[in-house]
């Protein structure tokens, strides 16, 4: 036979561990960046919370300042219904602050979660496991929006319910003693 002048080109030697090193980089880039999401997600929670917190004391103030703007027309009503007023004033600002705890409480409960999903996720070997996880995270996500949601709307009307007590009894006292004179 004939054999070529040209020398064979010899394979490169690969190293046994070559194809291992992608993939622990990939998970390595893969909890830093999760890392940083829950990084990004605390913070922007605590962002919120604090937002919450600031509009919901910017919005009582603001009921104050308005309120005691005719300040005449309450002191005229006497000291009972200042009292009230304070008292109606004092229920609002801490059941919006209540309300702000539960949000900040749900919105960390959320990221936690997310977290261990996107960690499962990462674990998952299969498609199918992949899918299964999704399915089932998006499904309590679900849940938990809708209970959260029966919450903060039960938290709203006890809010509402609780604050006006005091002004709706001064209210029933006032109509009785206008009433009084009307009955004798």
């Amino acid at each position: 036979g004939h054999r070529s002048s040209l020398p064979r080109p010899v394979p490169p030697k690969r190293a046994p561990l070559q194809s291992v090193e992608p993939v622990e980089a990939a998970v390595t880039a893969s909890k830093e960046t999760v890392e940083a999401v829950v990084k990004a997600g605390t913070q922007a929670a605590s962002k919120s919370y604090e937002q919450a917190v600031a509009m919901a004391q910017e919005q009582v103030e603001k009921a104050s300042e308005n309120l005691f703007k005719g300040y005449d027309e309450v002191a005229s009503l006497g000291r009972d219904s200042v009292d009230a007023y304070v008292e109606s004033s004092t229920l609002f600002a801490k059941g919006v602050e209540a309300m702000s705890r539960e949000l900040m409480g749900f919105t960390q409960s959320a990221v936690e979660a997310n977290v261990a999903n996107a960690k499962a996720l990462f674990a998952a070997k299969t498609l199918s496991e992949v899918i299964d996880l999704q399915t089932g995270y998006s499904r309590s996500s679900f849940d938990s929006l809708v209970a959260e949601s029966a919450k903060i709307t039960e938290l709203s009307m006890t809010l509402a319910s609780d604050s006006m007590e005091p002004l709706q009894q001064r209210l029933n006292v006032t109509v009785e003693k206008m009433l009084k004179p009307l009955a004798a």
